[in-house]
């Protein structure tokens, strides 16, 4: 099978398995139940997320959750606030210590982003292929979190599977600085998480070709930012503000 090179949640190159009809590894689904539910106390007790959307997440089948990134706690955030338990791509740096095989227990996804990690792919398409939620950040790793620069691992998924995208705003994480962890947003602020329409990333003739690829980033990065600015008009949050 022709190898299709795509990003990692870091940005790293990934490519799908190469044998065709190799089996797939998928994280278990009740470790992601178990998160979200972690997720849902320690958001929800030490900010105050506002979630906009979340009704717009297909309540059944696979789905990939396409997520602006800025700050570090948007990923927690996201697994606290949806409807669904998440999966998330993980640059494997994130896994030291003792959060190594807490992450693992809790169905995340370790991603090398220094070398083609197949394994990261086989897991990611085992969550979608098993009906589950796949959580990305398209951009690679953080920054102004306007989603202006987006890896191809988000098409290569979303094509290859055919899984709808829904974008999410994660806005306020990074307006202001805490004052007692000023590594993190102040204690009891809100956050805001607006999730977008659900939209097919391909263009109906299958191609995963490089330019099938490349055009279907162009469509998915059309219609993020078009999400993220909706999202900022309705929340009220300004660009650079958020």
């Amino acid at each position: 099978m022709r190898r299709h090179p795509c990003r990692g949640e870091a940005g790293g190159p990934v490519t799908g398995p190469s044998r065709k009809g190799a089996p797939t590894r998928s994280p278990s689904p009740k470790g992601a139940a178990v998160g979200r539910g972690i997720g849902i106390g320690l958001m929800y007790g030490l900010w105050k997320p506002r979630v906009l959307g979340s009704w717009r997440v297909p309540a059944a089948g696979p789905v990939i959750l396409a997520v602006n990134h800025s700050h570090n706690i948007d990923g927690p955030m996201l697994m606290g606030t949806a409807p669904r338990p998440v999966h998330f791509l993980i640059k494997k740096e994130a896994f030291i210590g003792p959060l190594d095989p807490f992450l693992l227990s809790i169905g995340q996804l370790k991603v090398d982003r220094t070398t083609t990690d197949r394994a990261a792919v086989t897991d990611a398409l085992g969550v979608l292929r098993g009906g589950g939620v796949l959580g990305i950040f398209p951009e690679g790793s953080r920054g102004e979190g306007d989603f202006a620069s987006l890896r191809t691992g988000l098409a290569y998924f979303a094509v290859r599977t055919g899984a709808p995208i829904v974008p999410v705003a994660v806005l306020g994480s990074t307006e202001r600085r805490g004052r007692l962890i000023g590594a993190l947003p102040p204690l009891r602020s809100r956050i805001d998480v607006v999730f977008g329409d659900a939209f097919d990333a391909g263009d109906g003739s299958g191609r995963r070709t490089r330019q099938a690829m490349d055009d279907a980033t162009l469509r998915i990065q059309k219609r993020l930012t078009a999400h993220l600015g909706n999202a900022r008009r309705l929340t009220g949050r300004r660009a650079g503000l958020e």
